[in-house]
């Protein structure tokens, strides 16, 4: 089968940094699904693991978590799916990935993909939407009542990735006063379309935007990158007793600071669930099957905002290059081999 990996970590610039090349079709076996891939996107930690992780002597790394496709075939112990189902996921971190024509997924982690979607938008959000949603209603623990007494949430980066799924949940499922942040006209266009109530520049300091708002203390707030930037103005601008969150691996920052307010942290890892196999592992299934029922009833929007065009290593560098330089907005999705 066909797939993109690499044999060493190596700057997105080299030639070899990623290759297509061949390699055998895998088999299901237990609750394995094994999928023909027909669309991915490309999400930041894609370029973290190719800098950062080395393959194993011999064998090629395979990226990608996000995905969209058909069941080809089930292991012995599935009782989720059938061949011939449509399915999106976002995989495992610790497994080779969907950059190839066919991937190995354990189905507690996979979800029936909307109807409503072809496979390229729907591939744009099982791994930014599990990470929103864990944030939201697992880490901090937002309640989805329109009508629970009005709180505050400051989104650092909503214009990315998972911020653009983050704030049409909020906007949507919760009563928060939504306030995002970018730094380009196109890009806070790009946020108050999704739903932000307030959309405030993060080139600027945080706490001031929020002042110059005339806003008060704010009750959650999600870092989503550059945390150990802004994280001086968080600790300013975030009320006494509230939640922060964050996703990214800030350079060292002083949780002691957080004291003061007895402000809790929270960090969210999607994976966390598929790498540690939790008994709760099955909870991503039932989230992504969820998440396709508000996507067919129009409530949530694909998040595409670029087409690469085919899988294919020429288009995947593309895609790593673009996210490197921090300035793209919603998510990049390639489609077909």
């Amino acid at each position: 089968m066909k797939a993109i990996a690499y044999h060493h970590s190596l700057p997105i610039t080299d030639d070899n940094a990623l290759l297509d090349i061949e390699l055998p079709k895998p088999v299901a076996s237990g609750r394995d699904l094994l999928v023909e891939v027909k669309a991915i996107s490309v999400n930041p930690v894609d370029t973290k693991v190719r800098k950062n992780r080395a393959p194993k002597e011999g064998l090629p790394e395979v990226l990608g978590w996000d995905a969209a496709g058909v069941v080809a075939a089930v292991g012995p112990d599935v009782t989720l799916f059938k061949v011939g189902d449509k399915v999106w996921y976002a995989g495992a971190i610790n497994r080779p990935g969907s950059n190839s024509e066919f991937q190995l997924v354990d189905e507690r982690i996979v979800g029936h993909m909307p109807a409503s979607l072809d496979f390229a938008p729907a591939a744009a959000l099982p791994l930014t939407a599990i990470t929103a949603w864990e944030l939201l209603f697992e880490r901090l623990q937002v309640s989805r009542n329109h009508d629970a007494p009005a709180k505050s949430l400051l989104v650092i980066g909503a214009a990315g990735g998972v911020g653009s799924i983050l704030v049409q949940l909020a906007r949507q499922l919760t009563g928060l006063t939504i306030i995002g942040t970018a730094s380009r006209p196109e890009t806070a266009d790009w946020v108050r379309e999704l739903g932000a109530h307030h959309v405030i520049d993060h080139s600027a300091p945080l706490a001031g935007e929020i002042k110059r708002l005339g806003l008060p203390p704010v009750d959650y707030v999600i870092s989503l990158n550059q945390t150990d930037r802004h994280f001086d103005q968080i600790v300013e601008l975030i009320a006494p007793q509230g939640k922060f969150a964050l996703i990214d691996d800030p350079e060292q920052i002083d949780v002691r600071k957080l004291k003061g307010k007895s402000v809790s942290l929270h960090w969210e890892l999607m994976f966390t669930r598929s790498l540690f196999q939790t008994p709760d592992m099955i909870k991503q299934h039932e989230l992504l099957d969820e998440l396709a029922r508000l996507v067919d009833a129009g409530i949530i929007k694909t998040t595409v905002a670029e087409r690469f065009g085919k899988i294919d290593a020429t288009n995947l560098k593309r895609a790593h290059a673009l996210l490197e330089s921090n300035s793209a907005k919603g998510k990049i999705v390639l489609q077909g081999f």
